[in-house]
């Protein structure tokens, strides 16, 4: 095994099917917070139930927080040695013309999600934790009592325009992040024969509609608290 992830075709493949699970959380993630727009008491439901469920919160939330630990220092680990195996300098080395910007950049906009995600936990995770754990409403949260509010947390979440300004840079750079990677992580298991095109359309419209709802999240929030 670990002479797997020590070749340069088991780290990528490590990276993408940790990035198909990051991919699929964020769809879930999203149709869940989407409701809060039409919808306080569904929201509170859903986000009770996903707070409340024993299977969510000690099997798939470890696994989660695993998978976006890994995402990143695999990635971090795939930029170091790819620039490590870059020995030969090219004087006429023109790197846009054989790869976007986007993709000479991922590290960059992975930290700027990284620092995004610990903002996330600190805003809700964290609280969420204090209410369930450090202050005993637990009990009450698992008979349906109202231990934490979710809409009205989420409400003062977007109150400050920094905060939402915040939130609407990580997600412009996740959606850029996304253009490059979530093609990357289907060509790099050979999901992309025969298809490219398709599922760099898919891709793309993943990319911009994903992160697009969650500013629109936040810009209603704000706008409507």
């Amino acid at each position: 095994m670990s002479g797997f992830f020590n070749s340069s075709i088991g780290r990528k493949y490590a990276m993408a099917l940790s990035a198909f699970f990051l991919i699929i959380f964020l769809v879930i993630h999203l149709a869940v917070n989407i409701t809060s727009l039409f919808s306080e008491d569904l929201f509170n439901q859903l986000s009770h139930f996903m707070g409340t469920n024993p299977l969510i919160q000690f099997a798939m939330q470890p696994v989660l927080i695993f998978g976006v630990v890994f995402h990143f220092i695999m990635g971090f680990v795939l930029e170091l040695k790819n620039k490590g195996s870059r020995n030969v300098k090219y004087a006429k080395n023109n790197g846009s013309a054989n790869s976007t910007w986007m993709s000479r950049n991922m590290i960059y906009s992975g930290l700027v999600i990284l620092a995004f995600i610990v903002l996330h936990f600190i805003d809700f995770w964290i609280p969420e934790l204090n209410t369930k754990y450090v202050q005993g409403d637990m009990s009450g949260m698992l008979a349906g009592e109202e231990g934490f509010r979710y809409f009205e947390e989420l409400q003062h979440k977007f109150v400050e325009p920094w905060r939402v300004g915040a939130y609407i840079v990580a997600f412009i750079l996740l959606a850029l992040h996304l253009l490059h990677g979530f093609t990357s992580a289907f060509q790099s298991v050979g999901a992309t024969m025969g298809r490219k095109k398709t599922m760099k359309n898919i891709g793309k419209a993943y990319s911009i509609l994903i992160p697009l709802g969650f500013i629109v999240i936040a810009l209603f929030h704000h706008f409507n608290h």
